[in-house]
This record gives C-alpha cells, structure tokens and sequence, in this order.
C-alpha cells in the first residue's frame, strides 16, 4: 500500500484557511485540500480555556512530502503555533491512493 498521509491544520479565518489549502495544492505539496467550518474550538491557551470559531483545512499527501508540507503550514499559518495532525491512512481505493501519490511528484522529484 502506498504511504498517505491526511494532514489537518485550523485557522481563524476562511481566507486563510483557502490560502494555506490553494497553497498547499498549487506548490504540489498536497494532492488535494479541503476547508470547512466556521467550527467551533475549545483550547488552552495563555494558561486559560479558550473558545474561537475556526476553519479546517485537510489536505491529503504522500508521506515522503510531509515534512515539505509541514515547513509550509508553519511558514504561512498566523499562529504563534499552528496545530498540525498528521494521520496516516490505513486503508483506500488503490486509484484514489496512487492519485494522491502523482500528483504530489513535482516536476523532477
């Protein structure tokens, strides 16, 4: 099977949430990328329980290409810290699976 990994990140607001997912899919980093919300969030943060509306963003990835997207999140992302979960899929179609894994090959990788 091949090594995929579904990646998951949140923000404060939608525009940079379709950023970080354009971004993300446009630099090959990431095959594809979802965004969803507004959701609500419960964190600590600063020492306190804190509440925000958030935007998810899932992007799907080849694992080898984690560590390139990871570097991009963090680079383009408004936290201080960024939350970022990497899971890997265990299971999938096989077509779906090797798209992912193409599309996430730039141009002489």
């Amino acid at each position: 099977m091949l090594e995929i990994l579904q990646v998951v990140t949140a923000t404060d607001s939608r525009a940079e949430a379709e950023r970080l997912a354009q971004g993300s899919v446009a630099s090959r980093l990431a095959a594809s990328a979802q965004v969803d919300g507004p959701l609500q969030s419960v964190y600590w943060w600063g020492g306190k329980a804190t509440r925000a509306e958030e935007w998810r963003v899932t992007m799907k990835t080849a694992a080898d290409r984690y560590q390139e997207l990871e570097a991009f999140i963090i680079e383009n992302h408004s936290y201080e810290m960024p939350g970022i979960l990497a899971t890997a899929v265990a299971s999938g179609s096989e077509k779906y699976l090797t798209w992912v894994m193409n599309e996430t090959r730039p141009p002489g990788f």
